[in-house]
């Protein structure tokens, strides 16, 4: 007879079960040490359990472009508005697509939802255009070239601003978030200049800053801004739309977003597109205070040089920043800005020179959005939810549990145990994904912690029936817990494809909340894998050693007489012929 092979195991090996053991122990240590050290002990919760605002937007289909409403343009509006909204502080916002055409942004709790709602809502376009005229508190202003609110302009200490001619321009204390900033553009290069270099007014014929050069068009313009009213929300809102609908290369109406002023808008010259950067910042010398600096790109420094070398020699030398039809800010300007850098002087508070800075750099989407919907979910209504969730997954796990305990009596604290190990796994998985990669865990989510119960312990039980199929067989129990494991492993391995191919599936197809049932029970299911391989099967080995296992106890739940064992799988040696039967042979 053959000798064996050295180095292969027979059915019955049982392996180095510690040191699979110590790995997952390992991985837990770490895992729970990283948590502590990252300062996050909970998960970063949704919406809908920390409560806060959910908008929803519709793209909407801009004239001359029929086709404008497609995967490219929905996925780069979607990285605009986020950075929009994050450039508020708020580092948990969602904002992701839902279908064809609409994209939702979820804004947690502690975050200025009028402040939030003006970002997410202000999403169209951004243009630079001249002012042909404005008119401030119900009166036609013609601007004089010192700007009000301003600051100078010229090299060396500059000084804090002069007064307007015209006390009827003058902003009273700073603007509020959604107030036109009445200041000055000057080049970044220049702003130390003391004495602004004058430039000798003159008016430009028509067509040269943009204004229509038919009398009928002059008329009918001046006709429409005596009648436009920008006290009221609805006229504001009416001319936002009619501008925003408007064409870049026609004359314009305009509001400011406060309501205070109204404008005569010519074509614009620059898009919102060319301005590469735009940053908020306190300038210290001089006394300017808070100022909004410019950086265009190659094009773009081309193009806003030409633009305001048109508008400093024209009165007024004014030009207004209009997103989503609306006057944003009106800057006048004294000379043309060549180089690609500027900045933007006035009244400024820290937030209102923060908000332009993040509309300058943001604000140019390719689509135009409505807010579809508009929904404050409160901390209160999702803790409720969160807490029916908790009772629900608790009442679950109770069940669990007492049916091991009856089934499977000393069996089911390797279930338990191996539970607590699945537990502590996701637990600390999900802490470290919410800073790592923003998974908020959201009442789906809880859903697929939840059904994962199931899965789990569907995995133990599977690996238990067969032990107990190799002990009705009659196999003593350290051989049947090896013998029982690898038709084990098939069937656990391909019941946790299907489940894990059925996450997948519904985490590509969906949207929104349902893709965080989707991702939990993934994750989980996975878990479940490295736990059953790395935690349940070495335990198992282990347990059989020992005699309460071994020796089936009643209460180990693999007792021999009430599983039904059948008799030990060994054939007897036939007895060696006695003397009497040698004499009858």
């Amino acid at each position: 007879m053959a000798a064996p092979k050295k180095g292969r195991k027979s059915p019955g090996s049982q392996g180095r079960p510690g040191r699979a053991l110590a790995v997952i122990v390992i991985a837990m240590v770490a895992l729970i040490g990283g948590m502590f050290l990252s300062g996050h002990t909970t998960p970063r919760l949704g919406i809908d359990l920390a409560g806060g605002t959910s908008f929803t937007l519709e793209a909407k289909n801009q004239p001359g472009k029929p086709n404008a409403i497609n995967t490219a343009n929905m996925n780069t509006a979607v990285g605009i508005i986020e950075r929009r909204v994050n450039g508020l502080g708020v580092s948990e916002a969602e904002v992701q697509t839902q279908g064809p055409k609409h994209i939702i942004v979820n804004i947690p709790k502690g975050t200025n939802a009028k402040q939030a709602r003006q970002q997410v809502g202000t999403t169209a376009q951004l243009y630079f255009r001249p002012v042909m005229t404005t008119t401030t508190g119900g009166k036609t202003k013609q601007p004089s070239s010192t700007p009000s609110p301003s600051a100078s302009a010229s090299k060396g200490a500059p000084d804090k601003g002069g007064q307007s001619g015209d006390k009827g321009k003058q902003q009273s204390g700073s603007p509020s978030p959604t107030a036109t900033t009445q200041g000055r553009a000057v080049p970044e290069a220049l702003k130390a200049d003391k004495t602004p270099t004058p430039t000798p007014s003159k008016t430009p014929k028509g067509g040269e800053t943009g204004k229509p050069s038919d009398t009928s068009g002059q008329e009918r313009l001046a006709k429409d801004f005596a009648a436009l009213d920008c006290t009221t929300r609805a006229g504001r809102a009416a001319a936002a739309e009619k501008a925003a609908n408007s064409k870049p290369t026609e004359p314009v109406l305009a509001c400011s977003q406060k309501g205070d002023s109204k404008f005569v808008l010519g074509p614009s010259e620059v898009a919102g597109t060319e301005v590469k950067n735009a940053k908020a910042r306190y300038e210290t010398q001089g006394g300017y205070g808070w100022i909004v600096s410019l950086e265009f790109t190659g094009k773009g420094s081309d193009q806003f040089g030409d633009f305001t070398r048109k508008v400093s020699s024209q009165k007024p030398n004014q030009f207004a920043i209009v997103i989503d039809g609306e006057v944003a800010s009106a800057p006048t300007v004294d000379r043309a800005i060549t180089g690609g850098d500027g900045m933007i002087s006035g009244s400024f508070t820290q937030q209102s020179a923060e908000e332009l800075a993040n509309i300058l750099s943001y604000g140019a989407l390719p689509l135009s959005f409505d807010i579809a919907d508009e929904t404050t979910v409160s901390a209160a209504l999702g803790g409720e939810q969160l807490q029916a969730g908790l009772i629900a997954g608790a009442i679950g796990l109770a069940l669990v549990v007492i049916y091991l305990v009856v089934y499977y009596r000393g069996l089911s604290l390797v279930a338990m145990a191996s539970l607590a190990a699945s537990a502590i796994l996701t637990y600390t998985i999900m802490v470290l994904l919410g800073p790592g990669i923003g998974f908020a865990l959201n009442l789906p989510a809880v859903c697929g912690a939840i059904v994962a119960i199931g899965i789990t312990a569907d995995s133990f039980i599977v690996y238990f029936e067969r032990i107990r199929d190799e002990i009705r067989e009659g196999r003593s129990l350290r051989p049947a817990v090896e013998r029982g494991w690898p038709r084990a492993r098939r069937t656990i391995l391909v019941s946790d494809f299907v489940s894990f191919l059925a996450a997948a599936v519904l985490f590509i197809v969906t949207v929104g909340k349902v893709q965080g049932f989707a991702f939990t029970l993934g994750l989980t299911t996975l878990l479940d894998v490295v736990v059953v391989f790395l935690f349940t099967k070495p335990l198992m080995t282990i347990l059989a050693r020992r005699p309460f296992f071994g020796n089936g106890h009643p209460w180990s739940g693999l007792d021999p007489k009430r599983l039904g064992a059948k008799p030990p799988l060994r054939r007897r040696r036939p007895a060696a012929p006695g003397p009497a039967d040698t004499k009858e042979a």
